[in-house]
Protein backbone atom coordinates (compact mmCIF):
# COMPACT_ATOMS: atom_id res chain seq x y z
CA UNK A 1 0.00 0.00 0.00
CA UNK A 2 1.55 3.60 -1.26
CA UNK A 3 2.29 5.90 1.92
CA UNK A 4 -0.37 8.50 0.20
CA UNK A 5 -3.01 5.25 0.62
CA UNK A 6 -1.66 4.55 4.00
CA UNK A 7 -2.12 8.04 5.25
CA UNK A 8 -5.42 8.96 3.74
CA UNK A 9 -7.04 5.43 5.30
CA UNK A 10 -5.42 6.18 8.66
CA UNK A 11 -6.47 9.84 8.36
CA UNK A 12 -10.23 8.54 6.99
CA UNK A 13 -10.21 6.66 10.20
CA UNK A 14 -9.38 9.06 12.34
CA UNK A 15 -11.38 11.49 10.93
CA UNK A 16 -14.67 8.62 10.98
CA UNK A 17 -13.58 8.38 14.70
CA UNK A 18 -13.29 12.19 15.59
CA UNK A 19 -16.36 13.01 13.96
CA UNK A 20 -18.19 10.64 16.14
CA UNK A 21 -16.35 11.76 19.10
CA UNK A 22 -16.97 15.20 18.09
CA UNK A 23 -20.74 14.82 17.90
CA UNK A 24 -20.56 12.75 21.68
CA UNK A 25 -18.14 15.44 23.09
CA UNK A 26 -20.73 18.69 21.99
CA UNK A 27 -23.84 16.39 23.22
CA UNK A 28 -21.54 16.47 26.86
CA UNK A 29 -21.25 19.91 26.46
CA UNK A 30 -24.84 20.56 25.54
CA UNK A 31 -25.56 18.94 28.48
CA UNK A 32 -23.39 20.48 30.82
CA UNK A 33 -23.56 24.12 30.02
CA UNK A 34 -27.61 23.38 30.28
CA UNK A 35 -27.32 21.42 33.36
CA UNK A 36 -24.80 23.39 35.63
CA UNK A 37 -25.60 27.15 33.79
CA UNK A 38 -23.55 29.99 33.21
CA UNK A 39 -21.66 30.52 36.83
CA UNK A 40 -20.98 26.69 37.50
CA UNK A 41 -19.64 25.89 34.08
CA UNK A 42 -17.22 28.44 34.94
CA UNK A 43 -15.79 26.09 37.74
CA UNK A 44 -15.75 23.21 35.32
CA UNK A 45 -13.88 25.25 32.87
CA UNK A 46 -11.41 26.81 35.76
CA UNK A 47 -10.88 22.77 37.13
CA UNK A 48 -10.04 21.67 33.62
CA UNK A 49 -8.16 25.07 32.50
CA UNK A 50 -5.50 24.39 35.89
CA UNK A 51 -4.85 21.08 35.03
CA UNK A 52 -4.68 21.45 31.45
CA UNK A 53 -1.59 24.12 32.15
CA UNK A 54 -0.02 22.17 34.80
CA UNK A 55 -0.46 18.96 32.21
CA UNK A 56 1.15 20.57 29.28
CA UNK A 57 3.48 22.00 31.69
CA UNK A 58 4.80 18.33 31.73
CA UNK A 59 4.00 17.59 28.58
CA UNK A 60 7.37 17.42 27.75
CA UNK A 61 6.32 16.86 23.71
CA UNK A 62 6.28 13.39 24.51
CA UNK A 63 4.20 12.69 21.80
CA UNK A 64 5.93 13.49 19.02
CA UNK A 65 8.86 12.39 20.03
CA UNK A 66 7.69 9.24 20.45
CA UNK A 67 6.23 9.06 17.34
CA UNK A 68 9.89 10.29 15.85
CA UNK A 69 12.26 7.84 18.06
CA UNK A 70 10.11 4.76 16.74
CA UNK A 71 10.04 6.50 13.20
CA UNK A 72 13.96 6.47 13.16
CA UNK A 73 14.46 2.97 14.29
CA UNK A 74 17.81 3.53 16.01
CA UNK A 75 16.71 1.37 19.22
CA UNK A 76 14.83 -2.42 19.49
CA UNK A 77 11.13 -1.14 19.27
CA UNK A 78 9.61 -2.94 22.28
CA UNK A 79 12.54 -1.65 24.46
CA UNK A 80 12.25 1.97 23.38
CA UNK A 81 8.27 1.78 24.60
CA UNK A 82 9.07 0.42 27.96
CA UNK A 83 11.30 3.14 28.38
CA UNK A 84 9.34 5.86 27.23
CA UNK A 85 5.97 4.15 29.01
CA UNK A 86 8.41 4.60 32.23
CA UNK A 87 9.76 8.32 31.70
CA UNK A 88 5.98 9.30 31.09
CA UNK A 89 4.55 7.61 34.09
CA UNK A 90 6.68 8.67 36.90
CA UNK A 91 7.77 12.14 35.46
CA UNK A 92 3.60 12.59 35.20
CA UNK A 93 3.16 11.40 38.89
CA UNK A 94 5.22 13.41 40.55
CA UNK A 95 4.33 16.87 38.72
CA UNK A 96 0.57 16.27 38.86
CA UNK A 97 0.71 15.40 41.86
CA UNK A 98 1.67 18.59 43.29
CA UNK A 99 -1.09 20.46 41.45
CA UNK A 100 -4.03 19.72 44.05
CA UNK A 101 -1.71 21.51 46.77
CA UNK A 102 -1.18 24.41 44.37
CA UNK A 103 -4.34 24.89 43.72
CA UNK A 104 -4.68 26.19 47.48
CA UNK A 105 -3.26 29.09 46.55
CA UNK A 106 -5.66 30.41 44.40
CA UNK A 107 -9.06 32.11 45.34
CA UNK A 108 -11.45 29.84 43.54
CA UNK A 109 -14.25 28.49 45.08
CA UNK A 110 -13.96 25.58 47.41
CA UNK A 111 -16.32 23.34 44.81
CA UNK A 112 -13.53 23.83 42.30
CA UNK A 113 -10.14 23.09 44.64
CA UNK A 114 -11.78 19.72 45.43
CA UNK A 115 -12.99 18.94 41.86
CA UNK A 116 -8.87 19.78 40.95
CA UNK A 117 -7.70 17.23 43.81
CA UNK A 118 -9.76 14.26 42.19
CA UNK A 119 -9.86 15.47 38.34
CA UNK A 120 -6.20 15.01 38.38
CA UNK A 121 -6.39 11.17 37.74
CA UNK A 122 -7.93 12.14 34.16
CA UNK A 123 -4.82 13.95 33.67
CA UNK A 124 -2.30 11.16 34.38
CA UNK A 125 -4.90 9.18 32.16
CA UNK A 126 -4.28 11.79 29.31
CA UNK A 127 -0.50 12.11 30.05
CA UNK A 128 -0.40 7.48 29.67
CA UNK A 129 -2.27 8.50 26.25
CA UNK A 130 0.50 10.66 24.98
CA UNK A 131 2.93 7.96 24.50
CA UNK A 132 0.44 5.54 23.67
CA UNK A 133 -0.90 7.71 20.70
CA UNK A 134 3.12 8.59 19.36
CA UNK A 135 3.53 4.58 19.54
CA UNK A 136 0.17 4.27 17.55
CA UNK A 137 0.87 6.98 15.01
CA UNK A 138 4.41 5.46 14.00
CA UNK A 139 2.34 1.70 13.40
CA UNK A 140 -0.01 3.77 11.48
CA UNK A 141 -2.95 2.13 13.75
CA UNK A 142 -4.55 5.26 14.73
CA UNK A 143 -8.07 3.75 14.89
CA UNK A 144 -7.17 1.99 18.30
CA UNK A 145 -7.21 5.53 19.46
CA UNK A 146 -10.25 6.23 17.89
CA UNK A 147 -11.81 3.65 19.51
CA UNK A 148 -10.51 4.69 22.78
CA UNK A 149 -12.01 8.32 22.23
CA UNK A 150 -14.93 6.66 21.16
CA UNK A 151 -15.42 5.05 24.02
CA UNK A 152 -14.19 7.54 26.23
CA UNK A 153 -17.07 10.13 24.91
CA UNK A 154 -19.99 7.45 25.10
CA UNK A 155 -18.95 6.30 28.62
CA UNK A 156 -18.82 10.68 29.59
CA UNK A 157 -22.41 11.32 27.85
CA UNK A 158 -24.21 8.12 29.40
CA UNK A 159 -22.56 9.34 33.19
CA UNK A 160 -23.20 12.60 32.60
CA UNK A 161 -27.37 11.27 31.35
CA UNK A 162 -27.21 9.36 34.90
CA UNK A 163 -26.18 12.42 37.11
CA UNK A 164 -28.55 15.04 35.49
CA UNK A 165 -31.22 12.87 36.09
CA UNK A 166 -30.79 12.14 39.47
CA UNK A 167 -30.14 15.88 40.20
CA UNK A 168 -26.58 15.71 40.95
CA UNK A 169 -24.63 18.70 42.13
CA UNK A 170 -21.67 19.70 40.52
CA UNK A 171 -19.04 17.70 41.60
CA UNK A 172 -20.15 14.02 40.33
CA UNK A 173 -20.21 15.44 37.18
CA UNK A 174 -16.72 16.45 37.32
CA UNK A 175 -16.42 12.58 38.76
CA UNK A 176 -17.60 11.39 35.13
CA UNK A 177 -15.28 13.60 33.51
CA UNK A 178 -12.35 12.08 35.45
CA UNK A 179 -14.09 8.64 34.59
CA UNK A 180 -14.33 9.08 30.75
CA UNK A 181 -10.23 10.00 30.54
CA UNK A 182 -9.47 7.25 32.53
CA UNK A 183 -11.56 4.76 30.31
CA UNK A 184 -9.94 6.33 27.35
CA UNK A 185 -6.62 4.96 28.03
CA UNK A 186 -7.77 1.72 29.22
CA UNK A 187 -8.99 0.70 25.95
CA UNK A 188 -5.62 2.09 24.36
CA UNK A 189 -3.60 0.24 26.67
CA UNK A 190 -5.15 -3.09 26.48
CA UNK A 191 -4.77 -3.12 22.99
CA UNK A 192 -1.31 -2.75 23.43
CA UNK A 193 -1.13 -5.22 26.11
CA UNK A 194 -1.94 -7.81 23.91
CA UNK A 195 -0.25 -6.88 20.97
CA UNK A 196 3.46 -5.98 22.78
CA UNK A 197 4.91 -5.77 25.94
CA UNK A 198 3.90 -3.20 28.11
CA UNK A 199 5.61 -1.95 31.16
CA UNK A 200 8.48 -0.49 32.46
CA UNK A 201 11.66 -0.34 31.56
CA UNK A 202 15.05 1.56 33.33
CA UNK A 203 17.67 1.59 30.37
CA UNK A 204 19.98 4.80 31.40
CA UNK A 205 21.51 5.22 27.56
CA UNK A 206 17.59 4.81 25.78
CA UNK A 207 16.02 7.55 28.94
CA UNK A 208 19.37 10.06 27.89
CA UNK A 209 18.30 9.90 24.40
CA UNK A 210 14.94 10.64 25.55
CA UNK A 211 15.89 13.92 27.38
CA UNK A 212 18.09 15.00 25.17
CA UNK A 213 15.71 14.95 22.08
CA UNK A 214 12.91 15.77 24.56
CA UNK A 215 14.56 19.15 26.67
CA UNK A 216 13.86 21.78 23.68
CA UNK A 217 10.69 20.99 22.86
CA UNK A 218 9.71 20.68 26.78
CA UNK A 219 11.55 24.57 27.22
CA UNK A 220 9.38 25.38 24.08
CA UNK A 221 6.43 23.96 25.92
CA UNK A 222 6.55 25.15 29.09
CA UNK A 223 6.85 28.84 27.13
CA UNK A 224 4.25 27.63 24.58
CA UNK A 225 1.83 26.73 27.41
CA UNK A 226 1.77 30.46 28.69
CA UNK A 227 0.02 31.96 25.45
CA UNK A 228 -2.07 28.49 24.95
CA UNK A 229 -3.51 28.60 28.10
CA UNK A 230 -2.71 31.50 29.69
CA UNK A 231 -5.50 33.49 28.50
CA UNK A 232 -8.40 31.16 30.34
CA UNK A 233 -5.95 31.08 33.62
CA UNK A 234 -5.55 34.74 33.61
CA UNK A 235 -9.45 35.19 32.78
CA UNK A 236 -10.35 33.22 35.81
CA UNK A 237 -8.59 35.18 38.43
CA UNK A 238 -9.48 38.98 36.68
CA UNK A 239 -12.79 38.11 35.75
CA UNK A 240 -16.63 36.28 37.33
CA UNK A 241 -16.98 32.90 36.42
CA UNK A 242 -20.06 34.00 34.41
CA UNK A 243 -17.83 35.21 31.98
CA UNK A 244 -15.21 32.52 32.47
CA UNK A 245 -17.84 29.97 31.47
CA UNK A 246 -19.28 32.14 28.18
CA UNK A 247 -15.35 32.07 27.03
CA UNK A 248 -14.83 29.02 28.24
CA UNK A 249 -17.88 27.81 25.74
CA UNK A 250 -16.19 29.03 23.17
CA UNK A 251 -12.83 27.74 23.61
CA UNK A 252 -14.43 24.29 23.93
CA UNK A 253 -15.38 24.33 20.28
CA UNK A 254 -12.01 25.73 19.76
CA UNK A 255 -9.73 23.06 21.62
CA UNK A 256 -12.04 20.06 18.68
CA UNK A 257 -10.96 21.95 15.80
CA UNK A 258 -7.48 22.14 16.80
CA UNK A 259 -7.26 18.50 18.27
CA UNK A 260 -7.68 18.01 14.41
CA UNK A 261 -4.37 19.49 13.55
CA UNK A 262 -2.17 17.36 15.90
CA UNK A 263 -4.13 14.46 14.57
CA UNK A 264 -3.46 15.06 11.19
CA UNK A 265 0.66 15.85 11.75
CA UNK A 266 1.06 13.16 14.05
CA UNK A 267 0.24 10.32 11.01
CA UNK A 268 2.39 11.99 9.46
CA UNK A 269 5.36 12.98 11.72
CA UNK A 270 7.19 9.80 11.58
CA UNK A 271 6.78 9.67 7.85
CA UNK A 272 8.95 13.03 7.58
CA UNK A 273 11.47 11.87 10.44
CA UNK A 274 11.95 8.59 8.27
CA UNK A 275 12.59 10.46 4.78
CA UNK A 276 14.87 13.31 6.64
CA UNK A 277 16.91 10.58 8.65
CA UNK A 278 17.41 8.27 5.16
CA UNK A 279 18.48 11.30 3.21
CA UNK A 280 15.35 11.03 1.17
CA UNK A 281 15.39 14.53 -0.25
CA UNK A 282 12.49 13.70 -2.85
CA UNK A 283 10.31 11.41 -0.75
CA UNK A 284 10.94 14.21 2.12
CA UNK A 285 9.73 17.37 -0.19
CA UNK A 286 6.59 15.53 -1.23
CA UNK A 287 5.72 14.31 2.36
CA UNK A 288 6.21 17.97 3.38
CA UNK A 289 4.45 19.33 0.80
CA UNK A 290 1.78 16.67 1.16
CA UNK A 291 1.45 17.78 4.83
CA UNK A 292 0.68 21.63 4.12
CA UNK A 293 -1.55 20.87 1.81
CA UNK A 294 -3.72 18.28 3.69
CA UNK A 295 -3.78 21.04 6.69
CA UNK A 296 -4.63 23.56 4.58
CA UNK A 297 -6.95 21.41 3.17
CA UNK A 298 -9.01 21.39 6.65
CA UNK A 299 -7.90 24.51 8.30
CA UNK A 300 -9.54 26.73 5.77
CA UNK A 301 -12.92 25.74 5.74
CA UNK A 302 -12.60 25.03 9.32
CA UNK A 303 -11.54 28.84 10.15
CA UNK A 304 -14.17 30.41 7.32
CA UNK A 305 -17.01 28.15 8.65
CA UNK A 306 -16.58 28.92 12.07
CA UNK A 307 -16.69 32.99 11.67
CA UNK A 308 -19.89 32.48 9.48
CA UNK A 309 -21.51 30.52 11.60
CA UNK A 310 -20.25 31.37 15.00
CA UNK A 311 -23.71 32.25 16.96
CA UNK A 312 -25.61 29.68 15.12
CA UNK A 313 -23.04 26.96 16.76
CA UNK A 314 -23.23 28.81 20.72
CA UNK A 315 -26.74 28.35 20.97
CA UNK A 316 -27.16 25.52 18.84
CA UNK A 317 -24.57 23.40 21.10
CA UNK A 318 -24.90 25.66 24.29
CA UNK A 319 -28.23 27.02 24.45
CA UNK A 320 -29.10 30.20 24.59
CA UNK A 321 -27.83 31.19 27.68
CA UNK A 322 -24.48 30.90 26.14
CA UNK A 323 -25.26 32.54 22.67
CA UNK A 324 -23.34 35.38 23.35
CA UNK A 325 -19.93 32.93 23.29
CA UNK A 326 -20.33 33.46 19.56
CA UNK A 327 -18.56 36.89 19.35
CA UNK A 328 -15.22 35.38 20.74
CA UNK A 329 -15.78 32.26 19.05
CA UNK A 330 -15.40 34.24 16.21
CA UNK A 331 -12.68 35.81 17.01
CA UNK A 332 -10.87 32.58 17.91
CA UNK A 333 -11.55 31.11 14.91
CA UNK A 334 -8.66 32.98 13.78
CA UNK A 335 -6.20 31.46 16.19
CA UNK A 336 -7.75 27.76 14.36
CA UNK A 337 -5.92 28.84 11.33
CA UNK A 338 -2.60 29.98 13.62
CA UNK A 339 -3.18 26.49 15.50
CA UNK A 340 -2.61 24.58 11.47
CA UNK A 341 0.28 26.48 10.27
CA UNK A 342 2.26 25.59 13.56
CA UNK A 343 1.32 21.96 13.53
CA UNK A 344 2.66 21.50 9.85
CA UNK A 345 6.33 23.78 10.78
CA UNK A 346 6.30 22.76 14.68
CA UNK A 347 5.98 19.16 13.48
CA UNK A 348 8.65 19.34 10.91
CA UNK A 349 10.95 20.95 13.46
CA UNK A 350 10.74 17.48 15.25
CA UNK A 351 11.22 15.54 11.96
CA UNK A 352 14.41 17.33 11.12
CA UNK A 353 15.71 17.68 14.48
CA UNK A 354 15.95 21.25 14.90
CA UNK A 355 13.61 22.03 18.15
CA UNK A 356 16.56 23.66 19.66
CA UNK A 357 16.12 26.39 16.53
CA UNK A 358 12.63 27.12 16.89
CA UNK A 359 12.99 27.76 20.83
CA UNK A 360 13.47 31.24 20.55
CA UNK A 361 10.10 31.59 18.71
CA UNK A 362 7.78 30.33 21.49
CA UNK A 363 10.02 32.09 24.45
CA UNK A 364 9.34 35.12 22.33
CA UNK A 365 6.07 34.26 21.76
CA UNK A 366 5.37 33.76 25.72
CA UNK A 367 6.95 36.90 26.24
CA UNK A 368 5.27 39.41 24.27
CA UNK A 369 1.32 37.11 24.65
CA UNK A 370 1.98 37.16 28.54
CA UNK A 371 2.46 40.92 28.57
CA UNK A 372 -0.58 41.51 26.42
CA UNK A 373 -2.80 39.24 28.56
CA UNK A 374 -1.38 41.29 31.38
CA UNK A 375 -2.58 44.29 29.98
CA UNK A 376 -5.92 43.53 28.13
CA UNK A 377 -7.60 41.28 29.88
CA UNK A 378 -8.12 43.17 33.18
CA UNK A 379 -9.47 45.67 30.24
CA UNK A 380 -11.30 43.96 28.10
CA UNK A 381 -12.30 40.46 29.82
CA UNK A 382 -12.30 37.76 26.93
CA UNK A 383 -12.20 39.74 24.33
CA UNK A 384 -8.50 41.22 24.97
CA UNK A 385 -8.03 37.11 25.93
CA UNK A 386 -9.43 36.21 22.35
CA UNK A 387 -7.48 38.70 20.53
CA UNK A 388 -4.35 37.78 21.85
CA UNK A 389 -4.77 34.47 21.53
CA UNK A 390 -4.84 34.90 17.51
CA UNK A 391 -1.97 37.46 17.67
CA UNK A 392 -0.10 34.35 19.52
CA UNK A 393 -1.03 31.43 17.26
CA UNK A 394 -0.30 33.56 14.17
CA UNK A 395 3.00 35.10 15.26
CA UNK A 396 4.29 31.23 16.21
CA UNK A 397 2.91 29.72 12.54
CA UNK A 398 4.59 32.56 10.58
CA UNK A 399 7.98 32.11 12.39
CA UNK A 400 7.93 28.42 12.32
CA UNK A 401 7.15 28.38 8.67
CA UNK A 402 10.22 30.97 8.05
CA UNK A 403 12.96 29.00 10.33
CA UNK A 404 11.97 25.41 8.94
CA UNK A 405 12.25 27.23 5.30
CA UNK A 406 15.10 28.29 6.37
CA UNK A 407 17.17 24.68 8.07
CA UNK A 408 14.71 22.33 5.39
CA UNK A 409 15.99 24.60 2.24
CA UNK A 410 12.73 23.31 0.73
CA UNK A 411 9.99 25.84 -0.74
CA UNK A 412 6.39 24.90 -0.59
CA UNK A 413 3.99 25.56 -3.77
CA UNK A 414 1.03 27.62 -3.10
CA UNK A 415 -1.16 26.43 -6.02
CA UNK A 416 -3.10 24.20 -4.16
CA UNK A 417 -3.44 26.29 -1.46
CA UNK A 418 -4.57 29.09 -3.29
CA UNK A 419 -7.16 26.86 -5.19
CA UNK A 420 -8.31 26.14 -1.23
CA UNK A 421 -8.46 29.41 -0.05
CA UNK A 422 -10.98 30.17 -3.03
CA UNK A 423 -13.39 27.28 -2.22
CA UNK A 424 -13.65 27.82 1.55
CA UNK A 425 -14.15 31.85 0.10
CA UNK A 426 -17.11 30.83 -2.07
CA UNK A 427 -18.28 28.22 0.71
CA UNK A 428 -18.44 30.96 2.76
CA UNK A 429 -20.40 33.17 0.43
CA UNK A 430 -22.44 30.37 0.59
CA UNK A 431 -23.39 30.03 3.58
CA UNK A 432 -23.57 33.46 4.45
CA UNK A 433 -26.48 33.87 2.09
CA UNK A 434 -28.25 31.32 3.64
CA UNK A 435 -27.51 31.64 7.08
CA UNK A 436 -31.32 31.61 8.17
CA UNK A 437 -31.24 27.90 7.65
CA UNK A 438 -31.11 25.69 10.52
CA UNK A 439 -27.21 25.24 11.43
CA UNK A 440 -26.98 21.36 11.03
CA UNK A 441 -28.59 22.08 7.32
CA UNK A 442 -25.50 24.95 7.06
CA UNK A 443 -22.76 22.35 8.17
CA UNK A 444 -24.20 19.70 5.04
CA UNK A 445 -24.47 22.46 2.77
CA UNK A 446 -21.24 24.18 3.16
CA UNK A 447 -19.20 20.58 3.26
CA UNK A 448 -20.74 19.69 -0.07
CA UNK A 449 -20.22 23.21 -1.35
CA UNK A 450 -16.92 23.32 -0.20
CA UNK A 451 -16.30 19.51 -1.48
CA UNK A 452 -17.96 20.93 -4.80
CA UNK A 453 -15.74 23.76 -4.90
CA UNK A 454 -12.32 21.85 -4.41
CA UNK A 455 -12.78 18.90 -7.39
CA UNK A 456 -14.02 22.13 -9.56
CA UNK A 457 -10.54 23.94 -9.14
CA UNK A 458 -8.94 20.79 -8.94
CA UNK A 459 -7.25 21.66 -5.46
CA UNK A 460 -6.98 17.59 -5.17
CA UNK A 461 -5.99 15.38 -8.89
CA UNK A 462 -7.80 12.65 -9.34
CA UNK A 463 -4.81 10.68 -9.12
CA UNK A 464 -4.60 11.40 -5.38
CA UNK A 465 -8.52 10.42 -5.13
CA UNK A 466 -8.78 7.19 -7.24
CA UNK A 467 -5.39 6.15 -4.47
CA UNK A 468 -6.93 7.12 -1.60
CA UNK A 469 -10.54 5.46 -2.68
CA UNK A 470 -8.42 1.83 -3.79
CA UNK A 471 -8.42 0.28 -0.52
CA UNK A 472 -6.52 -3.16 -2.12
CA UNK A 473 -3.08 -2.91 -1.20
Amino acid sequence: MSTTRKIAHNTIIQMTGKVISTLLGLVAIAMMTRYLGVEQFGWYVTTITFLLFVGILVDFGITPVTAAMIGEGKYDETKLFKNLFAFRFFTAVFFLGLAPFVALLFHYPVEVKIAISFTTISFLAIAMNQVLVGFYQSKLKMYIQAIGEVTGRIVLVIGLWFFIKQGSSFLPIMGVVATASVVYTLVMLIWAWKKYEVGFAFDKHIWKAIMTKMWPIAISIIFNVVYLKGDTLLLTLFRSQEEVGIYGAAYRVIDILAQTAMMLMGVMLPLLAFSWSKKLKEEFRHRYQLSFDSMMLLAVPMTIGTIVLAHKIMSFVAGEKFISSGRPLQILSLAVFGVFVGAVFGHVAVAIDKQKQTMWIYISNAVITLTGYLIFIPKFGMYGAAWMTVFSELYAGTLLFLTIRHYAKENLGMKIFSKILISGIFMGSVLYLLQDLHVLLLIIIGMATYGFAIVGTQAISKNTIKEILTLKP
